[in-house]
């Protein structure tokens, strides 16, 4: 597609502009602004616990959000708690891509009981919810940073994973491919170099919502005190932290959950975006 063109609908598609003005505007707040708050997230103050929202009074030398049970700014851990949520998002969704992709790719090439196989593996992932797998294997495993990046990969690469083998199929059935062998192209050229080109559209869509998905299951997971741990700031384990305190300290729980919600609908935003932009049937 020609750049003009594809900036063209970029522009003209009200899911993508929102989605993406969303996403560059939290990114900004959770790399640029904790560089100008002098509040450390750990640090605890008790003489400074629960000191209600000052907002911008003080610019930001003063408690904006104000101060949890322990004395914490909740501003910076917020921020800091979203620098965690997005790393571990991107590194979870590459990984799912990748081994979606490429299980995708094999599934709907080869065929035969290749196929077969891989896609009773799916279903068999797929009749297990992916929060309850989680949680059981936190459970059994430990929370650490490495197990909850093993354990969501685990549960996410399955849609991926069919999706791809269904648009594989049907491209494998196109001339060029079949020229491509005629030409005396091997597999794996013809599967990643003739085939893959033409089926990123979806993954990308697919990947793109799938960050916001993970976002979530990270922040469910912390707030049942399986994913990030405590000190470490996590939306989820904010939320979990706050909602003892919702009635008389409100805060501690809504911007937390602000964020989350704010952080999510941007990513499922820019995936319809991207469905406008990259699909040329559709009209924007």
């Amino acid at each position: 597609m020609d750049k003009k063109i594809l900036f063209g609908r970029m522009r003209r598609s009200y899911f993508f502009m929102i989605g993406i003005t969303g996403i560059l505007i939290i990114f900004a707040l959770c790399y640029l602004l904790p560089v100008l708050i002098e509040w450390d997230p750990v640090a605890t103050s008790i003489v400074n616990r629960f000191i209600p929202p000052e907002y911008f009074q003080d610019g930001l030398r003063g408690h904006v959000f104000g101060t949890d049970h322990l004395g914490r700014d909740v501003l910076i851990r917020l921020l800091i708690g979203g620098q965690y949520s997005f790393r571990l998002a991107f590194v979870v969704v590459v990984l799912q891509m990748s081994i979606g992709t490429v299980m995708g790719i094999v599934s709907g090439y080869a065929g035969g009981w290749v196929d077969v196989l891989i896609m009773r593996i799916c279903d068999t992932m797929l009749s297990i919810p992916g929060l309850v797998l989680a949680i059981a294997v936190m459970a059994i495993l430990g929370a650490s940073t490495l197990n909850l990046i093993l354990v969501m990969t685990i549960s996410g690469w399955v849609q991926l994973c069919k999706v791809t083998r269904n648009n594989v199929r049907v491209v494998k059935q196109q001339e060029f491919v079949f020229a491509s062998k005629g030409l005396g192209a091997n597999t794996w050229r013809t599967m990643f170099i003739e085939i893959f080109p033409n089926v990123t559209t979806n993954i990308l869509i697919l990947g793109s919502q799938r960050i916001g998905m993970t976002i979530i299951m990270e922040s469910s997971l912390s707030y049942l005190n399986l994913g990030i741990q405590a000190p470490a700031p996590s939306w989820g384990n904010m939320i979990s932290t706050g909602r003892q305190f919702l009635v008389t300290q409100p805060w501690l729980i809504l911007a937390p959950g602000f964020f989350l919600m704010l952080s999510v609908l941007s990513f499922n935003f820019l995936g319809d975006g991207l469905r406008d932009v990259l699909d040329t049937k559709r009209r924007v």
